[in-house]
């Protein structure tokens, strides 16, 4: 874990909720001994197999090498993400530093340990349902990354529907290792990613005006039969003019590389994973089915919207390929400019038609 200037009040307790974490996981499967030698092992060979796979049917080369494929446990997985989420705030914590009158609710003990046992809880949570993710920030300040594949979450699903496991891994492998193409191979999208992670952690939390207004907007939403927290959770319904911006850029952002890889999953995996239209027939069944207080949690925390990035970030893709092919899609990667907006997610042929004419004016 980073470690961070002993004067620094940061945000959260991240030991806390580590320790909340803990504790919630205290009953969660983990794999030792053979077993997790033996599923390590076909991890590496799916993840270098991905790789190859992922640059011949999208032409990005990463620049980072070989892939770094780490099995982890749930709790495992807290930990990276904590490491992560430390690394990010790390800003904002100097920040408060620096101004500590700026924010004393957020910068107080309390604050960090009611934050804490917030963020201890909700990754406790989403370790259960996650299968692999990668990890732009694993190496810290010396750089290096990593993909996590969550062990006991995978072989579960194994287990339960009957997956070949070479062939549900390399199909997981080819997800998480898409998205390091997009960071490692398309020289401007990590410090474009660290861009809109600076401006998010610097940006004021809303005030009590701005608070309210987004309680009466969620009351008017409710009235009219909409869910309040269907585009971001209650980030999105709190959010000021100046945030929701920067929210709505990432989420155009997070839609465009999820609905991306999951479009490379499928076209990767034709001749290699017979399985793989099974696979993804299951895995959006599971998206979806959460139901009562754990489908209030995903509303409440945005995970419903992500799940939408999903479907968005496809339909952009697909409907742009089938304008132009991969040559069109390729205009993405270009250059930051062409990257879409939330709105040309929704409307695909608004991006195709600002970027047709980008480019006219270029040439």
């Amino acid at each position: 874990m980073v470690s961070t200037n002993a004067t620094v009040a940061e945000p959260v307790s991240w030991e806390l909720a580590r320790r909340v974490a803990v504790q919630a996981l205290r009953l969660a499967p983990i794999l030792e001994g053979d077993t997790r030698r033996a599923f390590a092992a076909d991890i590496d060979e799916a993840a270098f197999r991905a790789q190859s796979l992922v640059e011949a049917t999208t032409g990005l080369v990463s620049v980072a090498g070989p892939p770094n494929a780490v099995v982890v446990d749930r709790l495992g997985w807290v930990d990276a993400n904590i490491a992560s989420f430390r690394r990010l705030l790390n800003p904002l914590a100097e920040k408060l530093a620096e101004r500590p009158r700026l924010m004393p609710a957020i910068s107080s003990p309390a604050g960090a340990a009611v934050s804490g046992a917030e963020v201890g809880l909700v990754l406790a949570w989403l370790s259960s349902r996650v299968l692999g993710q990668y990890d732009l920030f694993a190496g810290g300040d010396d750089g290096g990354d990593a993909v996590y594949f969550v062990a006991p979450n995978i072989m579960g699903i194994e287990r339960r529907h009957a997956f070949p496991p070479q062939e549900f891994r390399l199909w997981i492998a080819i997800h998480e290792l898409t998205h390091r193409a997009q960071f490692t191979g398309v020289p401007w999208m990590r410090e474009y990613f660290l861009g809109l992670v600076e401006r998010g952690t610097m940006l004021s939390p809303p005030d009590g005006k701005t608070i309210m207004a987004g309680l009466l907007q969620g009351v008017e939403e409710i009235r009219s039969g909409r869910n309040p927290l269907a585009d971001g959770g209650i980030v999105s319904l709190l959010a000021s003019a100046e945030q929701l911006e920067t929210l709505h850029e990432a989420q155009a952002l997070m839609s465009l590389l999820e609905g991306h890889s999951d479009v490379v999953m499928s076209s990767a995996a034709t001749a290699e994973i017979p399985g793989a239209k099974r696979f993804a027939r299951v895995l959006s069944e599971r998206r979806t089915s959460t139901k009562g207080l754990a489908k209030l949690l995903q509303q409440f925390i945005g995970i419903d919207a992500k799940l939408r990035q999903y479907e968005e970030g496809e339909h952009f893709v697909e409907a742009v390929q089938a304008e132009g092919g991969d040559e069109l899609l390729a205009k993405v990667w270009s250059r930051q400019e062409f990257l879409p907006t939330l709105e040309e997610i929704r409307e695909p042929s608004d991006w195709i038609a600002r970027t047709a004419g980008a480019t006219s004016q270029l040439s």
